[in-house]
């Protein structure tokens, strides 16, 4: 018996409450998942390539993050994917021209924010409603047609999307833990069980209270300094400590199972 596999959707959308709504009704939507979401340019072209999600949701007008949305449509069409996504622009920017732009570079269907019936749950909705057809018209190439990864490649992947993440939910490339926490999502999706602040403290000849300390104040730095909008848009899982703040394990165990499954 096959099993049913969930729609994966790559959110690219600048403004706060649209990405509130979206995600909010993609959780509590079976069957479908959210690979990602960012409102930059750069790094949306990077998790269409790294996630090969089903569908992308993108907003044309990306002032609050970098790029635009035309922008993202003719790089996606430049990539040697094994299955482009089914594209649905979210705008309201409401030029014939513009529109006309975005359909010759790949968008798939458009919905303008300030018509009547637009709302978060109707474009889900929309994308439920076509989910077979479109998994059936992005389904995995034919066996031997796409080469196989290196385990280099693959290594490479992760690292991008890790930092991707990591970036997503404000914590700096500039701070002691980024590195750390890199190191220690990586060995918990390759190797399960590891002891993760001996490993990554002999690699770089440190004591083991001293990595956990620097992971952990990464991480509390950022809750402390992040819009709270923007952390839940990018860290779904529950938070179980008192402080409000993910512990070590928690956060980097939410990573490795969330690239797993889209690995």
């Amino acid at each position: 018996m096959s099993i049913e596999r969930p729609l994966t959707i790559l959110l690219v959308e600048d403004d706060p409450r649209s990405c509130q709504d979206l995600t909010e009704v993609i959780d509590l939507t079976d069957g479908v998942t959210l690979a990602g979401v960012t409102a930059h340019e750069e790094q949306a072209v990077m998790l269409v390539q790294d996630c090969i999600p089903d569908c992308l949701i993108l907003d044309l007008e990306l002032h609050a993050g970098s790029g635009n949305g035309l922008n993202v449509l003719r790089s996606i069409k430049q990539l040697p994917l094994p299955r482009p996504p089914y594209v649905v622009i979210t705008t309201n920017n409401s030029s014939t021209v513009t529109h006309e732009a975005a359909r010759s570079l790949g968008a798939d269907f458009i919905f303008t924010k300030h018509q009547a019936d637009y709302s978060a749950s109707n474009v889900i909705e929309f994308l439920c409603m076509i989910k077979d057809t479109v998994q059936n018209r992005t389904g995995s190439a034919l066996p031997g047609s796409i080469p196989a990864e290196s385990p280099q490649m693959r290594k490479k992947r992760l690292i991008r999307r890790i930092h991707a993440e990591l970036d997503a939910v404000g914590i700096s490339p500039k701070a002691i833990g980024y590195n750390y926490l890199t190191d220690a999502i990586l060995l918990i999706i390759d190797q399960p069980g590891h002891n993760l602040s001996a490993a990554i403290a002999k690699k770089y000849k440190k004591s083991d209270s001293s990595v956990e300390r620097a992971m952990q104040n990464a991480i509390s730095k950022a809750w402390r300094t992040v819009d709270i909008n923007t952390l839940y848009q990018n860290y779904t899982a529950k938070i179980h400590s008192e402080k409000g703040v993910p512990t070590i394990t928690e956060f980097i165990c939410y990573y490795a199972n969330k690239l797993k499954n889209d690995f």
